[in-house]
């Protein structure tokens, strides 16, 4: 009874392991995302540098991918980095000089503006925009890694 309860823990523990969150985002300035895991498929999207993805299966160099939203689509693994960054989800998020609702505001983020995640602190994030504003941004605000 002891030994099946340790391999089942095992198991367990192996399972959670392995539905651990990959992420990846665009390192091309646009990047196809194929109905299909080939170059002669479909394009359904095309991402923008940063675009943040979780990656939901493996197909040789290909992943399939999915966005806050919803599943998207097949990309070629190698047009994609482990550079973290993180997209604003709502209408507009505050930049904040430090990472608590009480500090001051240093910029505005709008909806659909991809930033790079610089440090991760609780629920927050500190980041960057393709401008160059610096500050830290509520993650339930934004969606990404």
């Amino acid at each position: 009874m002891a030994a099946a309860c340790v391999l089942g823990t095992g198991l367990l523990v192996t399972g959670v392991a392995a539905q651990a969150k990959e992420f990846v985002s665009i390192k091309g300035n646009t990047v196809n995302v194929r109905e299909q895991p080939n170059t002669r498929s479909t394009t359904l999207w095309e991402l923008g540098s940063g675009y943040p993805l979780q990656v939901q299966q493996r197909k040789g160099k290909w992943i399939k991918v999915r966005d806050y939203e919803a599943p998207l689509g097949w990309v070629y693994a190698p047009l994609t980095q482990k550079t973290p960054h993180r997209i604003v989800t709502a209408r507009t998020a505050n930049l904040r000089a430090s990472p608590t609702t009480n500090s001051k505001i240093v910029g505005k983020l709008q909806q659909n503006e991809i930033v790079r995640t610089l440090k991760n602190s609780g629920s927050w994030a500190q980041v960057r925009s393709e401008s160059g504003r610096q500050g830290w941004v509520s993650k339930n605000l934004t969606w990404g890694w």
